[in-house]
């Protein structure tokens, strides 16, 4: 491989890695509409939440409900693997349960729980998400589980 080659690896890389990151700082900054500059206009997130339409329009109002109910939310990537075009995440959100989520009121409690995250991209953004969060975990900590 050559030196050209290898930078182009890298800048690649580097492209990615921040689409990934700017998604998370959707969350941690507070600002839905910066998942405009880490997702492709078509991606697709799987599975969709309950009543999630598609793309990012579609992820924009669970954001604003997550940041509701945490207002301090901050999402932590503790482990984060990649190749050009892929992208693994073991992470964690963090914040103070201060708004309604899911039907259960606020607790006042501090929370964390992990998600785990597979991301597939184009070189510049996010094309597919695949993901799981620990919302068993969440619950326990809340004391309440949501009503069916």
């Amino acid at each position: 491989m050559t030196t050209n080659a290898l930078q182009q690896d890298d800048s690649r890389l580097a492209r990615e890695h921040r689409a990934v990151q700017r998604l998370y700082d959707a969350f941690s900054l507070r600002d839905p509409d910066l998942i405009d500059e880490a997702v492709t206009p078509g991606w697709d997130d799987i599975p969709l939440a309950p009543g999630q339409g598609p793309g990012p329009e579609g992820m924009k109002p669970i954001i604003r409900s997550v940041i509701a109910a945490f207002p301090d939310v901050q999402i932590v990537i503790h482990e984060l693997i990649q190749v050009p075009g892929k992208i693994a995440v073991r992470g964690e959100i963090t914040g103070t349960h201060k708004g309604e989520l899911f039907g259960i009121a606020p607790t006042g409690k501090a929370v964390r729980f992990r998600i785990h995250e597979f991301h597939a991209l184009d070189g510049e953004r996010i094309t597919t998400t695949w993901h799981m969060e620990d919302w068993y975990g969440l619950f326990l900590q809340l004391g309440r589980f949501p009503t069916i």
